[in-house]
């Protein structure tokens, strides 16, 4: 999208510049008039403003000491939006191209927040904003009524939670993470509890993690909006790239954590209490946390492990330390990785160090020795294990768990 936002700027046609090409007659030129919200935009404008800066539209709001609906749309009128990475048509803007091929004047449509649409005709190079009024009137236009070619509000993606794709929803939702929640069934597998019940309260305390963890990836994402939008790939997620409307993952989110509050509920009080805390380090993650070096790696490695006592409380067995130790360094590793990861895709993709995280591309280096460590770590503890005598009531061979060992060092080396 970036790219054609880029290369329409770029691709202005010469008449515009060059006086020895002569300009269209007035008879013979026409005016392209595009809708901003529903047409050219993929998003909602008034959500855009929102979510802008969320934390300094609050601080904004309280500190203006007027309350009600015109203080909060005077705030978000005056909102620093980013322009150049909104989500925008890319059909809409080859029809704009065409248009300025043909010598066409490109005017936006906005009936609202019209410093905002003033600073999107801006920054594309249109040459101006009218309001519907202005095109219901007539004779107010800066251009002949007659000559309008209109491009309108088509039902976009905006107008309708229900026209996103369920492929647009389960990207959204990222149910492809779900597999972190299986890690509520490793309770009862390591204590060898596996009957039907067992694996009943496991079945539905991983539904409710499920729900639980996709509002929190959309408030997240939410939050997260300006930066995403400047991420290589993360610029491809549904909220960013447009295709699922902030207003849908704004009802989506308490409808999954209201899900995953009844499910709990199913299973006991103190089940929820766990999925409390996790949704409470989640939101905590979001805003605060992931900002904090080592800070969002220590609380990604106990949200892992929250799913594993979570689990134990599910299904009733008690939650053995040495799985509790050993979880804790493998997901540290993890989460070490992750962090690399990141790093590296910005130091090779030539990008400066990331905005929104409190980590430099000159800390590779640390990072992986620490991820190296951790893992070792968590190595020696299953090895610990192996040789205690805690393994002899649940196993008739025990020694067989050593060759776990070399599988686990492989599998870390290789991360």
């Amino acid at each position: 999208m970036l790219r054609s936002v880029e290369r329409f700027r770029m691709e202005q046609p010469a008449w515009q510049y060059d006086s020895g090409v002569p300009e269209p007659s007035a008879a013979a030129a026409r005016t392209l008039v595009i809708d901003l919200e529903g047409a050219l935009l993929r998003s909602e404008l008034l959500m855009e403003a929102l979510f802008s800066r969320p934390g300094l539209m609050l601080a904004r709001f309280g500190a203006g000491g007027r309350p009600g609906m015109a203080a909060l749309t005077d705030i978000l009128a005056r909102a620093e939006i980013d322009y150049a990475h909104l989500p925008y048509d890319s059909d809409v803007l080859n029809q704009v191209l065409a248009a300025r091929a043909r010598g066409e004047k490109i005017y936006l449509v906005a009936g609202r927040f019209a410093h905002h649409a003033a600073g999107i005709a801006a920054h594309l190079g249109f040459d101006g904003v009218v309001t519907p009024a202005d095109l219901a009137a007539g004779y107010t236009l800066p251009f002949d009524r007659a000559s309008i070619e209109r491009i309108a509000n088509r039902g976009s993606r905006s107008a309708s939670p229900t026209t996103s794709s369920l492929k647009t929803w389960a990207k959204a939702l990222r149910v492809y993470q779900y597999a972190k929640n299986t890690l509520v069934f490793v309770p009862a597998i390591t204590a060898h509890q596996m009957n039907l019940a067992t694996l009943g309260s496991a079945l539905l305390a991983f539904l409710a993690f499920s729900a639980c963890a996709s509002g929190a990836y959309l408030m997240n994402d939410l939050l997260d909006l300006a930066a995403d939008r400047q991420h290589p790939t993360k610029r491809h997620r549904a909220l960013a790239a447009g295709d699922l409307p902030i207003s849908s993952a704004l009802l989506a989110i308490p409808a999954l954590w209201l899900f995953a509050v009844v499910a709990s509920l199913c299973i006991s009080p103190v089940f929820l209490g766990v999925l409390g805390a996790y949704l409470a380090t989640t939101i905590a993650y979001s805003l605060v946390l992931k900002r904090k070096m080592l800070v969002d790696v220590v609380t990604l490695a106990g949200l892992y492990t929250l799913r594993i006592i979570a689990g134990a409380v599910g299904v009733g067995v008690v939650l053995s330390e040495w799985l509790l130790i050993f979880s804790l360094f493998v997901f540290t590793s993890l989460a070490l990785i992750k962090r690399f990861s990141e790093l590296s895709m910005r130091e090779s993709a030539g990008l400066a160090d990331p905005s929104n995280r409190d980590y430099r591309i000159t800390d590779l280096q640390i990072i992986a020795a620490m991820a190296a460590a951790s893992a070792m770590n968590a190595v020696t503890v299953f090895s610990l294990y192996v040789s205690s005598s805690a393994v002899t009531p649940l196993y008739s061979r025990p020694w067989m768990l050593w060759l776990l060992n070399p599988l686990l060092l492989y599998w870390f080396g290789r991360a």
